[in-house]
Protein backbone atom coordinates (compact mmCIF):
# COMPACT_ATOMS: atom_id res chain seq x y z
CA UNK A 1 0.00 0.00 0.00
CA UNK A 2 1.39 3.63 -1.01
CA UNK A 3 1.72 6.47 1.12
CA UNK A 4 -0.71 9.36 0.57
CA UNK A 5 -0.08 12.18 2.46
CA UNK A 6 3.70 13.46 2.96
CA UNK A 7 4.38 16.02 5.87
CA UNK A 8 7.08 17.45 8.16
CA UNK A 9 7.99 14.79 11.09
CA UNK A 10 5.71 15.43 14.64
CA UNK A 11 9.33 14.98 16.01
CA UNK A 12 11.82 17.36 14.22
CA UNK A 13 8.52 20.35 14.64
CA UNK A 14 8.76 19.51 18.87
CA UNK A 15 12.22 19.38 18.59
CA UNK A 16 12.50 23.38 16.89
CA UNK A 17 9.31 24.07 19.06
CA UNK A 18 11.41 22.89 22.32
CA UNK A 19 14.73 24.11 21.05
CA UNK A 20 12.66 27.85 20.88
CA UNK A 21 11.48 27.25 24.50
CA UNK A 22 15.08 26.70 25.98
CA UNK A 23 16.42 29.66 23.99
CA UNK A 24 13.51 31.77 25.24
CA UNK A 25 14.13 30.58 28.81
CA UNK A 26 17.97 31.28 28.46
CA UNK A 27 17.42 34.68 27.06
CA UNK A 28 15.23 35.69 29.82
CA UNK A 29 17.20 34.04 32.90
CA UNK A 30 21.04 33.53 31.71
CA UNK A 31 22.01 36.04 29.17
CA UNK A 32 23.08 39.71 30.75
CA UNK A 33 24.31 41.51 28.16
CA UNK A 34 21.31 43.62 26.17
CA UNK A 35 22.51 42.61 22.61
CA UNK A 36 22.80 39.11 23.35
CA UNK A 37 19.76 38.46 24.70
CA UNK A 38 18.06 40.25 21.58
CA UNK A 39 19.94 38.00 19.60
CA UNK A 40 18.51 35.05 21.11
CA UNK A 41 15.64 36.22 21.54
CA UNK A 42 15.06 36.63 18.04
CA UNK A 43 16.65 33.30 17.40
CA UNK A 44 13.75 32.04 19.98
CA UNK A 45 11.17 33.67 18.22
CA UNK A 46 12.68 32.40 15.06
CA UNK A 47 12.27 29.03 16.22
CA UNK A 48 8.77 28.78 17.46
CA UNK A 49 7.12 30.42 14.55
CA UNK A 50 9.05 27.67 11.98
CA UNK A 51 7.76 25.03 14.48
CA UNK A 52 4.08 26.61 14.83
CA UNK A 53 3.94 27.50 10.90
CA UNK A 54 5.55 24.05 10.03
CA UNK A 55 3.00 22.53 12.30
CA UNK A 56 -0.30 24.33 10.60
CA UNK A 57 1.20 23.24 7.28
CA UNK A 58 0.13 19.51 7.87
CA UNK A 59 0.18 17.70 5.88
CA UNK A 60 2.10 19.19 3.20
CA UNK A 61 1.27 16.79 0.27
CA UNK A 62 -1.49 14.70 0.27
CA UNK A 63 -3.51 12.14 -2.45
CA UNK A 64 -7.16 12.93 -1.87
CA UNK A 65 -10.10 12.20 -4.27
CA UNK A 66 -7.94 11.89 -7.22
CA UNK A 67 -6.35 14.89 -6.83
CA UNK A 68 -2.74 16.15 -5.50
CA UNK A 69 -3.33 18.69 -2.62
CA UNK A 70 -0.27 21.01 -1.36
CA UNK A 71 -0.99 22.74 2.10
CA UNK A 72 0.60 26.08 2.47
CA UNK A 73 0.00 28.57 5.31
CA UNK A 74 -3.20 30.25 4.14
CA UNK A 75 -4.98 27.97 1.64
CA UNK A 76 -4.59 24.71 -0.07
CA UNK A 77 -3.98 24.11 -3.70
CA UNK A 78 -5.80 21.10 -5.34
CA UNK A 79 -4.08 19.70 -8.93
CA UNK A 80 -5.92 16.82 -10.63
CA UNK A 81 -3.84 15.34 -12.96
CA UNK A 82 -4.37 17.39 -16.18
CA UNK A 83 -3.09 20.42 -14.60
CA UNK A 84 0.22 18.72 -14.02
CA UNK A 85 2.64 19.42 -16.67
CA UNK A 86 5.47 17.48 -14.73
CA UNK A 87 7.12 16.26 -11.88
CA UNK A 88 10.45 16.44 -11.48
CA UNK A 89 13.70 15.82 -8.63
CA UNK A 90 16.32 18.44 -8.67
CA UNK A 91 19.22 17.07 -7.39
CA UNK A 92 22.24 18.89 -5.66
CA UNK A 93 25.73 18.98 -3.87
CA UNK A 94 25.86 21.61 -1.08
CA UNK A 95 28.31 21.45 1.48
CA UNK A 96 29.39 18.15 0.56
CA UNK A 97 26.15 16.58 1.10
CA UNK A 98 23.69 15.46 -2.07
CA UNK A 99 20.16 17.15 -1.36
CA UNK A 100 17.52 15.93 -3.65
CA UNK A 101 14.07 18.70 -4.29
CA UNK A 102 10.47 17.62 -5.66
CA UNK A 103 9.07 19.65 -8.16
CA UNK A 104 5.97 19.95 -9.38
CA UNK A 105 5.13 22.21 -12.74
CA UNK A 106 1.58 23.19 -13.15
CA UNK A 107 0.28 24.06 -16.88
CA UNK A 108 -0.58 27.65 -15.26
CA UNK A 109 3.01 27.90 -14.66
CA UNK A 110 3.18 27.85 -10.95
CA UNK A 111 6.40 26.00 -9.77
CA UNK A 112 5.97 24.00 -6.19
CA UNK A 113 8.77 22.95 -4.75
CA UNK A 114 9.09 20.49 -1.37
CA UNK A 115 12.40 19.99 0.68
CA UNK A 116 13.08 16.57 2.73
CA UNK A 117 11.68 18.38 5.56
CA UNK A 118 8.12 19.39 4.40
CA UNK A 119 8.19 15.24 3.06
CA UNK A 120 9.08 13.80 6.36
CA UNK A 121 10.95 11.47 4.17
CA UNK A 122 12.76 11.36 0.21
CA UNK A 123 11.16 13.29 -2.63
CA UNK A 124 12.51 10.17 -4.39
CA UNK A 125 10.07 8.00 -2.32
CA UNK A 126 7.34 10.31 -2.80
CA UNK A 127 7.68 10.90 -6.50
CA UNK A 128 7.72 6.49 -6.21
CA UNK A 129 4.36 6.97 -5.09
CA UNK A 130 3.05 9.41 -6.97
CA UNK A 131 3.96 8.22 -10.27
CA UNK A 132 2.08 4.86 -8.77
CA UNK A 133 -0.97 6.92 -8.12
CA UNK A 134 -0.98 8.20 -11.85
CA UNK A 135 0.23 11.78 -11.47
CA UNK A 136 3.36 11.53 -13.46
CA UNK A 137 2.94 14.31 -15.62
CA UNK A 138 3.76 14.30 -19.54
Amino acid sequence: MQQTEWSPSPVGIAACGIGGIILAVGAVTLITDPPGRVLVSVAAIGLLAFAILSWRARPKLAIKNDALVSRGLWRETELRPPDIKLIRITEFRRIGRKTRLLEIDTVDGRLLVFTRWDLGTDPLRVLDDLTAAGFAGS
